[in-house]
């Protein structure tokens, strides 16, 4: 595309010609000039614009090119590390602020949910982020010292549509930006111009949306979740075609009649219907198995399971399907019959490690239900668990041979992990820990290949839950709220966090540090040996990726609710973070100290 030169390439090219005009008799006496200027186009051509064109080849190597961010956790196996080092344990010491650039959005929203909870992506001097509903912008980054907004592309989201605005990130694919949005279309936007493309309407249910994770560019096509299930409706993974938006394949995380696992739901009303395991996190691919992996939601109703007997798969999974055709290659089901909540949607980190002498393919999981888990993500064998929080009560622990919890009956359609510990219809309501947000809930984890070394950032803490014994006696005519939550839940006692640091090889916790706010953005790990993490209370901060001991922080006065990132331009490494998003939209965490802080949408960029 032309269109994508810069004034030094075309200045380069003016030049050139002048030069081969003057001498074109000496230099190519039998040639044609325009061939030659042909030739001359494609040189300029690969040191410009056409440069900035992200290939397949580029997002399967992005370890070649840490200068740039090209996915929304970093590369295909979603481990989010950064071989940049200039910002180190030395040197960190003297990170500042570099520029900060204002993201809109937040005023339009009805709630103070407005949240900014995404990762920015960076190619070759250029950031790409969206804010809460999807308003994508192109950020021009290369100066260092400024953030300069090239375009803006608004996708015009009714906000009396949209009960909880927000947007995990954007996916690059050739010239072109792909933002999911709230009333569930994806647009391609041209990476020049910020002029729409394409646009679709993906979703086709009501109830549907896109309100989580961004999509997976992978081959020539972009992948996206359906992410509301808790809305009464079906999680599904769709595959469409980059260059106009054709749908490929579509997989229903709740099978059909017929289907395997429809037997999970073993109630007489069709709960699979409204049954959730939505999808709200992107998702990771693995190149050698073809597989692309992704964590799937509880079911709905979430705190009724009297509703919806059965294990009801594939909720709370990890899921790993065929990147050509959709198909379901395995399923880990972490909590059948799930009933507090505990998601699995988290980041599916994908490493290589020895484990009893053996190297081996592993997709390594931060529970929300507490649990760390190595899974073999060529047959999705259970390898090991163990927990990560301080208390865990729903179960007395992980069985060693088959990853389920204990307390697991198969034979039974209602599971009761600990006696007393279920919510039962008409009975008081029930203490259970974690909290249902987690341990690691949607923000994204982290793994240093160097160290072997697995970061989750969590919750710590409980709550109380009942569930309100009422009837949804028409699956197609489901209520937004209570009905499909099932019941009510309340905290007594404060929320805390800690960030923690797993031994992939033996599975084991070897490091973790507790903090007085719970987390809720995620994770960054470097080559410097670092570890960034950003606070509700408005702290960012860096670890030392061994001890977890705090070498640099600063607070800038608003809730962080989104993961960090790096890049480098002109050998310059930079750290970068949205805020947004107010303290008390978190729903009551008995954190009274976060009640006060107010939403806002800024990005913060750091240098030395």
């Amino acid at each position: 595309m032309l269109c994508s030169f810069t004034r030094e390439a075309w200045g380069a090219l003016e030049s050139m010609k002048v030069h081969v005009r003057r001498h074109w008799p000496e230099i190519v006496p039998r040639m044609d000039f325009h061939i030659v200027l042909a030739g001359l186009i494609a040189i300029i051509v690969a040191s410009s614009g056409f440069a900035n064109e992200v290939t397949y080849d580029r997002l399967l190597n992005t370890s070649q090119e840490p200068q740039n961010w090209l996915h929304i956790h970093g590369n295909y196996s979603s481990t989010r590390f950064s071989k940049l080092d200039q910002i180190n344990t030395n040197s960190v010491k003297n990170l500042s602020l570099a520029f900060a650039v204002s993201i809109g959005g937040q005023q339009s929203s009805r709630m103070s949910g407005g949240t900014l909870q995404g990762t920015p992506l960076v190619n070759n001097g250029y950031m790409y982020v969206a804010n809460g509903w999807g308003e994508t912008y192109k950020i021009d980054v290369r100066s260092g010292r400024q953030g300069i907004i090239r375009w803006i592309m608004d996708p015009a989201v009714n906000p009396l549509q949209v009960d909880m605005p927000n947007n995990r990130g954007v996916a690059l694919w050739g010239n072109n930006v792909y933002t999911a949005t709230l009333d569930g279309r994806v647009i391609s936007t041209d990476i020049d111009t910020g002029i729409v493309v394409w646009e679709r309407q993906v979703t086709t249910n009501t109830g549907e949306s896109f309100t989580g994770g961004g999509p997976l560019a992978v081959k020539d096509m972009v992948l996206i979740g359906q992410s509301w299930g808790d809305n009464g409706t079906r999680g599904w993974l769709e595959a469409i075609k980059a260059k106009d938006g054709t749908k490929v394949w579509r997989t229903q995380m709740i099978p059909d009649p017929g289907e395997p696992g429809h037997e999970t739901w073993e109630d007489v009303h069709n709960s699979y219907k409204t049954g959730g395991a939505s999808l709200w996190v992107t998702g990771s691919f693995d190149p050698d198995t073809n597989l692309t992996f992704w964590g799937t939601g509880n079911p709905a109703p979430m705190f009724d399971p009297e509703y919806r007997p059965g294990d009801n798969l594939y909720s709370s999974s990890t899921v790993a399907m065929d990147i050509d055709t959709g198909a379901i290659s395995w399923y880990f089901q972490y909590t059948p019959g799930n009933y507090l909540d505990y998601d699995e949607v988290g980041s599916q980190l994908l490493y290589d490690a020895e484990i009893n002498g053996e190297t081996r393919k592993l997709l390594g999981h931060f529970g929300r239900n507490g649990f760390y888990y190595t899974i073999d993500r060529t047959t999705g064998t259970f390898i090991k668990g163990t927990p990560y929080l301080d208390k865990i009560t729903w179960t007395e622990g992980i069985d060693p041979s088959t990853g389920k919890p204990k307390g697991y009956n198969p034979n039974k359609p209602l599971q009761e992990y600990i006696t007393g510990g279920a919510p039962r219809r008409g009975k008081p309501a029930i203490e259970a820990c974690p909290h249902f947000r987690g341990g690691v809930n949607f923000w994204p984890t982290a793994y240093n290949p160097i160290l072997k070394v697995a970061y989750g950032a969590a919750f710590e803490g409980c709550f109380h839950v009942a569930p309100s014994g009422k009837q949804i006696n028409d699956p197609n005519k489901v209520v937004p709220g209570e009905l499909f939550l099932g019941g009510t839940w309340y905290v007594k006692n404060p929320i805390y966090g800690s960030i923690i640091g797993v031994d992939v090889m033996r599975t084991a916790i070897a490091i973790k540090t507790i903090h007085p706010f719970p987390h809720y953005g995620g994770i960054l790990a470097t080559a410097g040996n670092l570890v960034f993490a950003g606070h509700l209370d408005g702290t960012f901060a860096a670890y030392d990726s061994v001890t977890l001991m705090e070498l640099w922080s600063i607070n800038l006065g608003g809730a962080f609710k989104a993961p960090p990132m790096t890049y480098s331009v002109n050998g310059q490494q930079y750290v970068a973070i949205l805020m947004g998003g107010g303290g008390t939209n978190l729903s009551p965490l008995s954190t009274p100290e976060l009640n006060n802080i107010q939403n806002s949408g800024m990005l913060f960029v750091f240098s030395l």
